[in-house]
């Protein structure tokens, strides 16, 4: 069959119709308000205002989440305005021709007036009385009061709900657009519940009008039915009362639809249910409160002269419910265990014989290892949802990322000898760092500036040592208004690993790791890695270069550089630390940008101009720095250590600016006492950038 095809002339026209609702609709409210309309419109207009309101809560039954609904203040204003023009509209229809009957202005108004009251205007007035208390002092002022606190909770909580998402981002465990996407949500979730509080002000004055607009309707139709019609009084008075109360009636029910609607959107509690589905599956689900409510239901129908027959059939429907939802409950665990010894039976391997030992028995040791105790095992078993599986894999790809090759995985296990909120992370099998985090409860850091001191056990940061504060969840908003950095458990574990992993990368470097990345780079260029390894350098070697940059935090993702650097030197020598040098060399513009993102002014230290001389000096005696006598090694620490503190007092990350032939020398000497201190050497920098000294070692 061929397929319809509506011209692009159409589609715009469909999109520009869209885009003119809004003026549209203002316009017509606008019409109604100043131009009279005949009574069948006007049967037409309040049909759909019933129907609109009916349609707006049933949208809100049906809404999961109170922003899946984020023009609901919108449609709540709008409404109101449609009621109010009916109102006017309506008003100078019974005024004008209310003389006539009952059907003067329209069936809609006639039928409230007459089939929902009797034709009684007592009962009718006293009807719209009570339907204009209920919606104007119960559903609307406590929706308004929800959406007034709801407003006020969101906006305290941003800060902190930026804060965990800055956190997940740096974690890796989202990307950019997604943590755009949560930011934005976030703020919507404040605005909503602001425009909600204003806009429950709409719909109680939109109950403070219908009450004088009707007062207004009864008295004004009283004395045009007097004075200009000549109608006697009790005619007067039940013919436009009667009117007047089926408007009011036409007007409030749809108000207290839609303020019911409000309500239900504010003071629902966030889920991946709707309302009809929790109200099911909470209210109805424990057997013990529908037998318990069966027996005093069933007891309040044997005595006399209550009604029997209605209290014990509830009784028995109740009992009949309790029954089912028990025999449900009692079925569930049977079908998950028959179904996990299935699964069991069908894995189980087959009994065999007690084998001799082989070497199948030695196990490798993990290169990466996690040790948690059993308190931490929900935040690594998947079954559980454990969230720090998501984070590991993670941290792994935001390393290889940065750094420029893949770490090994992290192997996972449980060891019931470590305390059991505590955990371990080891490298080889050798224990690198340790550490308690507690469940459920969430980690505030001190990063410096914080405010205040906060209940809880007081640790500190295991990944860099901050004073730190074990909190529960009921003070995180509070602790994060005092400048506190706050983190979960998961979080805790997952960024003293990630540390642990960026400072030991040199020793994840291994051969099978540089020959991975050796064939990633071969697919896009062969020839340029065949040139090379091992023609050139052998694997050893240039794991030996690799490592050597990463042992003093230089990222290797610019592999193209370090081959073609290789490539030109090591015809004239083999030895890792001066084809180190000559690399740096190349990287240059890349080890700056990494210590000094986007500034073309550096603020370094450098030396002073006679302790140069003398370890240029030293140099030559030791041949390898070996000869720098203690004493001066002493006093080139500590002025070091000094230099550096001030640097990062102004902010400023602590480099030193020494000439090539003593950058080795000293970033060896000062790594192990200043390992925040970076060494670089006259020939790294680029000429585009400007040197600023701000210190000099040895000036003393």
């Amino acid at each position: 069959m061929n397929s319809i095809r509506f011209p692009a002339w159409m589609s715009n026209l469909a999109g520009k119709g869209n885009a003119l609702a809004a003026p549209m609709i203002i316009i017509l409210l606008l019409a109604m308000m100043v131009l009279p309309l005949p009574a069948f419109v006007l049967d037409v207009f309040f049909s759909f205002n019933i129907a609109l309101s009916v349609i707006v809560l049933l949208t809100a039954l049906y809404t999961v989440k109170p922003l899946d609904f984020m023009a609901f203040p919108t449609i709540l204003l709008v409404s109101t305005m449609l009621r109010l023009s009916l109102n006017v509209a309506s008003t100078r229809v019974v005024l004008t021709e209310g003389h006539t009957g009952g059907a003067a202005a329209g069936k809609v108004i006639e039928a409230f007036g007459h089939f929902l009251i009797g034709g009684n205007f007592t009962v009718g007035i006293v009807v719209f009385i009570i339907l204009t208390i209920i919606n104007f002092t119960v559903v609307t002022k406590g929706a308004g009061r929800i959406a007034e606190v709801g407003a006020r909770f969101a906006l305290d909580a941003m800060p902190g709900k930026q804060m965990a998402i800055d956190a997940d981002l740096n974690a890796g465990l989202i990307g950019e657009d997604e943590a755009r996407r949560r930011r934005l949500e976030t703020a919507q979730e404040a605005e909503f519940y602001g425009a909600m509080d204003g806009a429950s002000k709409y719909v109680r004055g939109d109950a403070v009008a219908g009450i004088l607009v009707t007062v207004i309707n009864m008295i004004g139709g009283l004395m045009v039915g007097m004075l200009q019609h000549d109608m006697a009084f009790g005619v007067a008075a039940k013919t436009y009362t009667l009117l007047a109360i089926g408007d009011g009636l036409v007007a409030q029910i749809p108000s207290l639809i839609i303020s019911t609607a409000a309500g239900i959107v504010v003071s629902r509690v966030a889920s991946d249910q709707d309302i009809g589905t929790q109200l099911v599956g909470q209210l109805f689900a424990k057997p013990q409160v529908l037998y318990i409510t069966a027996g005093i239901i069933g007891g309040m129908g044997l005595i006399p002269g209550m009604p029997n027959l209605v209290f014990l059939l509830l009784a028995g429907a109740l009992a009949g419910a309790a029954y089912l939802a028990s025999k449900r409950s009692r079925e569930a665990p049977a079908q998950q265990e028959a179904a996990a010894a299935a699964a069991a039976a069908a894995n189980a391997p087959a009994p065999a014989e007690q084998e001799e030992a082989s070497w199948q028995d030695i196990m490798p040791v993990d290169t990466l290892g996690l040790e948690v105790g059993y308190r931490l095992i929900p935040l690594v078993d998947k079954t559980q949802g454990g969230e720090l599986l998501k984070r590991i894999k993670g941290i792994r790809k935001k390393f290889a990322q940065e750094v420029g090759f893949l770490a090994p995985p992290v192997h996972i296990r449980d060891n019931l000898e470590l305390k059991p909120s505590a955990y371990r992370i080891t490298l080889k099998g050798v224990e690198v760092g340790s550490g308690e985090a507690l469940n459920g409860q969430f980690l505030a850091i001190n990063p410096g500036m914080a405010s205040g001191e906060l209940p809880g056990l007081v640790t500190t940061d295991p990944a860099f040592g901050l004073p730190a504060t074990w909190i529960d969840a009921g003070l995180r908003d509070e602790a994060q208004s005092m400048g506190y950095t706050v983190v979960d458990a998961g979080t805790v574990v997952a960024t003293h690993l990630n540390h642990l992993i960026t400072t030991h990368a040199s020793e994840l470097l291994g051969r099978a790791e540089v020959q991975a990345l050796l064939d990633h780079i071969a697919k896009d260029s062969p020839k340029l890695v065949e040139d090379l390894v091992p023609k050139v350098v052998s694997l050893s070697t240039l794991q030996k270069v690799l490592q050597n940059l990463l042992i003093e935090g230089v990222h290797i993702r610019d592999m193209h550089s370090v081959i073609e650097t290789l490539s030109e030197h090591a015809m004239r020598t083999q030895d890792p630390n001066e084809l180190t040098a000559l690399v740096r060399i190349a990287l240059g513009r890349a080890i700056v940008q990494q210590l000094f993102p986007g500034a073309t002014e550096l603020s370094v230290m450098t030396l002073d101009n006679r302790l140069e001389r003398l370890l240029m000096q030293a140099m030559g005696a030791g041949g390898d720095g070996t000869g720098i006598e203690p004493g001066l090694a002493d006093t080139i620490a500590q002025q070091a250590g000094a230099a550096a503190a001030q640097q990062e007092q102004l902010g400023l990350t602590p480099v030193l600016l020494v000439p090539g032939p003593l950058r080795a020398l000293l970033s060896r000497f000062l790594r192990r006492a200043l390992p925040q201190l970076k060494v670089l050497s006259h020939s790294e920098i680029p000429e585009t950038k400007t040197i600023r000294v701000t210190s000099l070692v040895g000036a003393g």
